[in-house]
């Protein structure tokens, strides 16, 4: 089979205006909470694209951390290729896909860094050896060899051995505020669903797209 061939006709479920929540954050929550239950792999991975102040455009893959009615919260070093982006150019795209579901979120927005304390919280709920990681790898940068990375790690596992593992400097969250939100059901032939939320004036104005 060629890739040309590759297809599959999306007839799970659809998507009205009737059935969508008046607050882009309540839908996305619900849409969460109902991909948790169906047991989607990697729920909360989210492609992240940036751009330098040139466009030249990145994406990769990241995890969100948290969500509320301020925006969309991840976390990475701030010295990587998207940190030093995300300084030059402070806008972000995210786009979550969820195949038992057949559905699609797309979120565009400004991007901030989260408060010092809001990190630290999250940098100490995670696993010693993630904390610990986080002072060993400097991201993106070129790295000579894999034993050099081990050798470093060795080195800070010896260093932090106590348990107690600061928040580094160079790592931190960021929150995409978002401007845009929509939501993709995929649809029989391709004719799609895509209602979408775009904030205008403060408030949230809500239109259906053409697939």
């Amino acid at each position: 089979m060629s890739i040309a061939d590759i297809r599959k006709d999306y007839q799970r479920a659809a998507l009205s205006e009737r059935d969508v929540a008046a607050d882009p954050i309540m839908q996305f929550t619900t849409w969460f909470d109902e991909a948790v239950t169906a047991e989607v792999l990697e729920v909360n991975a989210m492609c992240l694209a940036t751009a330098t102040p040139d466009a030249y455009p990145s994406a990769r893959m990241v995890l969100l951390k948290g969500v509320d009615q301020r925006g969309f919260v991840f976390y990475t070093d701030y010295r990587s290729r998207k940190g030093r982006e995300l300084a030059d150019n402070p806008c972000a795209s995210l786009c979550f896909f969820w195949p038992e579901l057949e559905r699609q979120v797309r979120i565009n927005g400004a991007v901030q860094r989260v408060s010092r304390t809001e990190s630290d919280e999250y940098f100490q709920s995670r696993p010693l050896p993630s904390r610990v990681g986080a002072w060993t790898s400097s991201q993106s940068s070129v790295l000579a060899s894999r034993e050099v990375l081990e050798s470093q790690l060795a080195e800070n596992e010896q260093r932090f051995a106590s348990g107690t593992v600061p928040l580094p400097e160079h790592w931190g969250g960021f929150r995409v505020v978002p401007e845009e939100i929509e939501f993709w059901q995929g649809r029989s032939s391709r004719l799609h669903d895509r209602i979408q939320f775009r904030k205008e004036a403060g408030q949230w104005v809500r239109r259906r797209l053409s697939p």
